[in-house]
């Protein structure tokens, strides 16, 4: 998560300490919770392992750019620069990719991919593999689970598999996919949400895709099959990709919903201003999400 975001949940702490925010465990809910500064919060080591320059590079050319957009949305006029609004859909997008949520998609997905082409050689190429085997090993393999076996080292021996144990593969997996929905975002407008009464909070997983049916919220879901993309910028501003350009007041029932959504799609920890007084609401809404429930 970008330190220009964590910033605006900042205020200045005890003398000397600089700005903090107060960092909200959901594994230990019941510990003390102390406030951080920024630079201890949000962050994944090793996030992206290999090579990392450019990616860093993709995020520095969008959150370069945020500061005055920000400042376009505390003075109430967002839609003013269409570069503002540009720079604020790229920063909901920028997160929603750089996300505990999407390393986890992205590995599951490769996974599945490999057990699955297990699969499919035995079924579609016993006799290479056997001849195969034969070549390497000198043994003559018969039943599926020998082929099983010998296709896995195989695949494991494949540079696709050697760029996903380096993080190459992750990399230009995250790239990719910043610039297709990127060009997918652009076809969107941009809503500027703020509450009626209370305050937003900010999951380490701030980027959620959304739909709305009635009094059920889901979330979680393909960027394709959302109603829309949220991202919580500060106590008193959330982001949503719609169908219009828009500043809306939502009211304390809504902020509500979607505080709950920052906390069940959060990875561990939901960040909050030092005196919004979220921290009993963090603690029931996590209590409340049943296991692998993605409705609220």
């Amino acid at each position: 998560m970008s330190q220009v975001l964590l910033k605006q949940f900042t205020m200045p702490g005890p003398k000397g300490s600089g700005w903090q925010l107060l960092p909200f465990d959901l594994r230990n809910p019941g510990r003390l919770h102390k406030l951080k500064s920024t630079r201890a919060c949000g962050w994944a080591e090793n996030f992206v392992a290999f090579d990392s320059t450019s990616a860093e590079e993709l995020w520095c050319n969008v959150e370069r750019r945020i500061p005055a957009a920000f400042s376009a949305v505390h003075a109430g006029t967002p839609f003013a620069d269409p570069l503002h609004v540009a720079a604020l859909r790229d920063l909901v997008v920028l997160h929603y990719v750089r996300s505990h949520h999407y390393r986890d998609v992205h590995t599951d997905a490769f996974e599945r991919t490999r057990t699955g082409l297990v699969g499919e050689l035995i079924s579609r190429f016993p006799e290479q593999l056997r001849r195969e085997a034969l070549l390497e090993t000198g043994l003559h393999l018969s039943g599926p689970p020998s082929l099983g076996a010998f296709a896995e080292r195989l695949i494991e021996q494949s540079s696709v598999v050697r760029d996903h144990k380096s993080g190459k593969l992750f990399r230009t997996s995250i790239e990719d996919t910043f610039y297709k929905m990127r060009a997918m975002a652009s076809t969107w407008r941009l809503e500027v949400l703020t509450p009626e009464t209370g305050q937003f909070l900010i999951g380490d997983n701030p980027a959620v895709t959304m739909s709305v049916k009635g009094s059920t919220t889901t979330y979680g879901m393909a960027f394709g099959d959302a109603q829309t993309l949220v991202l919580p910028i500060d106590p008193r501003h959330m982001l949503a990709l719609g169908p219009e350009n828009v500043v809306s007041t939502v009211p304390r029932t809504l902020v509500d919903r979607l505080n709950t959504v920052q906390v069940h799609a959060a990875d561990r920890y939901v960040y909050m201003h030092p005196r919004s007084g979220l921290e009993a609401f963090a603690e029931r809404a996590a209590q409340q999400q049943p296991a692998g429930d993605r409705t609220t």
